[in-house]
């Protein structure tokens, strides 16, 4: 990722060095006019500066702090048996859940089979059972 914003450096330093180079070659003297009052007081200018650097930092650190955030959502995963229709019940963390695997909250892998379906739903939609991850159930509720 670094190489792409050196090589986009050096193409813009380049692109700059032969615009200036031509400038100098086709003779043009830029200091005919004299120089008029400034559009905006130069404290102005630095205050916006400020201000839009600010800016910037605040919403570069709240995407980063919403990605988080985000990524430690902890989702309650029910893995269903097409073939059998029996449903197993795990918590993960959002960040974990890649594909057709993901990682339950006390560090199990798992990876679901071909026959299986993964559904996805916030934990406090669909609260676990108190004795933890659960384990198979049938369609009817029993286990």
């Amino acid at each position: 990722m670094i190489w792409k914003f050196l090589l986009t450096i050096v193409v813009m330093l380049g692109a700059y060095l032969v615009v200036r180079t031509r400038w100098r070659a086709s003779g043009r003297v830029w200091d005919k006019a004299p120089p008029g009052p400034p559009l905006l007081p130069a404290g102005l200018v630095r205050t916006i500066a400020y201000a839009l650097l600010g800016l910037m930092l605040a919403g570069s650190g709240w995407y980063l702090f919403w990605q988080w955030e985000t990524g430690n959502a902890v989702m309650a995963v029910q893995v269903v048996n097409a073939n059998t229709g029996s449903v197993t019940r795990y918590e993960a963390r959002r960040r974990t859940i890649e594909g057709r695997g993901f990682r339950t909250l006390d560090g199990r892998e798992i990876q679901l089979a071909d026959v299986e379906r993964m559904i996805l739903e916030p934990v406090s939609a669909h609260p676990l059972p108190v004795g933890g991850s659960g384990g198979p159930e049938k369609p009817g509720g029993a286990q």
